[in-house]
């Protein structure tokens, strides 16, 4: 199936997944490039199989991102299991609701969200730099099973924002550095994917072919943009975090004012 793409497809295809997962290992945003450029490659695919097909991919490159943070950065577990787990039902829960509700009606309601995300960040230079963790840990679990779950439900269902708004939660709500946060993230990402891929999986929206070839060059951005990460710290995730979420900003509202 992969070979049949064609070689400048197919090399477009690789490409725009090894980008997706160097990207979206730093600050979230994978998406932005792998799912578009799917869309292209793959023009005469029902919408929900090119889906099925991209959380295939991306798959392997959070799993490969959140396994080296993890041996950098030890995130409170409890934490971790608090948001993932809620998120993991969450995107299920999207998922098996993503052929049914028409993602345009959402465009307006996520350009606005992402809108906020960068001016607030914008707005505050210090915000995530070191940890000065807010509330205490039991309300931290609290805001990470409400965000997860509701993060997770929209990954499912439409996707482009998910990492900005993870990262969002956990610096300016719970106080995380921006490393830190980019590591939790990840694992809470590998469950989303996880999540809507058993779902897509069942109904036979995906094709497995493409998604593990494309799972391969994934990886190879995830490790490279999570050794990047780790090595530039909280000030880099910031710099990229911010770029991504204005290229969403630019993305969603194109679209957005185009289906006008």
């Amino acid at each position: 199936m992969f070979l049949d793409l064609g070689i400048a497809t197919a090399f477009f295809l690789v490409l725009a997944s090894f980008f997706a997962g160097f990207v979206d290992s730093i600050a979230g945003g994978g998406g932005l490039i792998q799912l578009p450029a799917l869309l292209i490659g793959l023009p005469k695919t029902d919408t929900v199989t090119v889906l099925g097909t991209n959380k295939l991919a991306a798959v392997f490159g959070t799993t490969s991102a959140a396994a080296l943070y993890r041996r950098q950065i030890k995130p409170d577990r409890s934490i971790l299991l608090a948001m993932a787990l809620p998120a993991f039902i969450g995107s299920a829960g999207g998922a098996m609701l993503a052929s049914r509700i028409p993602t345009s009606s959402m465009r307006p309601i996520v350009l606005i969200l992402l809108i906020g995300v960068a001016i607030y960040t914008w707005l505050k230079p210090d915000l995530g730099k070191i940890e000065l963790l807010k509330h205490h840990s039991q309300r931290r679990v609290h805001i990470c099973i409400l965000a997860g779950l509701g993060i997770g439900f929209y990954d499912g269902i439409f996707g482009p924002g998910t990492g900005s708004f993870l990262m969002l939660v956990l610096v300016a709500s719970l106080g995380y550095a921006f490393i830190t946060a980019s590591a939790i993230a990840k694992v809470v990402n590998v469950a989303t994917n996880i999540g809507a891929l058993l779902i897509f999986g069942f109904h036979g929206a995906i094709i497995w072919q493409i998604g593990l070839v494309l799972g391969g060059a994934n990886i190879c951005g995830a490790i490279l943009g999570s050794r990047l990460a780790i090595k530039g710290g909280s000030t880099l995730v910031r710099k990229v975090f911010l770029l991504v979420t204005v290229a969403l900003i630019i993305k969603v509202g194109i679209v957005t004012f185009q289906s006008f």
